[in-house]
């Protein structure tokens, strides 16, 4: 199943996933306008073919502590990625990291609760390249779902 070939029903049931992944199947079906197993079977195929991929939570990091956001820029040489893909995955502050075209190659968002926490991982992160960090003072647009409809 491809977005070209979703319907709208399927388009509607996206977002409201998106909105809140916590709605009951009974309140998307009143929304749609078809029975709750058939929004159930809808779900479940948009699942089966990859669309959905999962459901998580939305947390306040400065909730639990985290109030230092940044994004890393790192240059990192293709011979070490190899090292580099686990040692990032295992870093529970990387919140997402991305391989990118410029001049760095790769970019991270991370969550710390200081300064100098930051400090100490760009220091770690500097044995695959060199970096550059952008602290993040505010957000004006926080993550959200994809455009569907």
């Amino acid at each position: 199943m491809k977005k070209d070939i979703l319907d709208k029903i399927d388009q509607t049931i996206l977002k409201i996933l998106q909105e809140n992944a916590k709605t009951p199947l009974k309140e998307i079906a009143n929304q749609v306008y078809l029975s709750t197993p058939a929004v159930s079977a809808r779900i479940e195929k948009m699942e089966k073919e990859g669309i959905i991929t999962g459901y998580q939570a939305q947390i306040n990091p400065e909730a639990l502590g985290y109030y230092i956001k940044a994004f890393i820029n790192l240059e990192v040489a293709p011979e070490d990625k190899k090292e580099f893909y686990p040692y990032v995955k295992a870093c529970p502050n990387v919140i997402e990291c991305n391989c990118v075209t410029g001049d760095y190659s790769m970019i991270l968002e991370v969550l710390f609760r200081s300064t100098v926490e930051l400090d100490q991982f760009i220091g770690e992160l500097q044995r695959f390249g060199r970096t550059k960090t952008l602290i993040v003072f505010s957000t004006s647009v926080e993550h959200r779902g994809i455009h569907v409809l």
